[in-house]
């Protein structure tokens, strides 16, 4: 094993590929842009990044496209809908203001990066105008942009991520149901988790 423990150490190695090329820094803007907001407008998908006193986590934000609504050039707004109520990143949020935003978008090989700093809004009026089948998100996350880029396509090339033919048969891998029993020792899971969850979330989507 070999440990580098410095930004010097890196820059070695990495300069070896030669200097950053100017689309890894021309594409980054303070605001989110006419460009940059029509990938947010089309978003299904996003994962957030958060920090706090316990370490890291990274959730993912589903919803109907353009869910994450742009409310001017430097304010991104996030509905938290219904979840496992662990509330993880906004404990994180309430602590430590930064947060990160990387948007998915199917069949497109570049995602959408946001970095910023957020805090946790419950006010009704503003809650209720993300009512989804009359049921409004409890808290809205209100992000202020501080950098907004696009990431390259090259990891999603590589993953083959929306290819049809690399999808992945769910029966070759351990339910959630059978995931808890074994953690739980049978307290919770097993065949009644995974056979009536579809139902439950089918009710409890928003």
């Amino acid at each position: 094993m070999a440990v580098i423990e410095t930004v010097e150490g890196l820059e070695r190695i990495y300069g070896e590929w030669g200097a950053v090329a100017d689309a890894s820094t021309a594409k980054v803007a303070d605001h989110i842009t006419p460009h940059y907001r029509r990938f947010i407008e089309v978003a299904p998908f996003a994962t957030l990044a958060t920090a706090g006193p316990e370490g890291l986590d990274c959730s993912p934000r589903g919803d109907r496209p353009g869910f994450v609504r742009v409310a001017d050039p430097r304010t991104l707004l996030l509905p938290d809908r219904r979840g496992n109520n662990r509330i993880d990143s906004l404990r994180n949020v309430v602590r430590d203001p930064r947060v990160g935003l990387m948007f998915l978008i199917p069949g497109i090989g570049n995602a959408l990066r946001v970095n910023g700093r957020a805090v946790i809004d419950d006010d009704r009026t503003l809650c209720a105008s993300f009512a989804v089948d009359g049921k409004a998100p409890r808290t809205v996350m209100v992000i202020t942009v501080g950098e907004v880029y696009f990431q390259c396509a090259r990891a999603l090339i590589r993953s083959g991520l929306w290819q049809q033919a690399n999808h992945v048969d769910p029966k070759t891998l351990p339910s959630p149901g059978q995931i808890l029993a074994e953690l739980s020792h049978g307290r919770v899971g097993g065949e009644v988790y995974d056979s009536t969850w579809a139902e439950k979330a089918k009710h409890t989507m928003w």
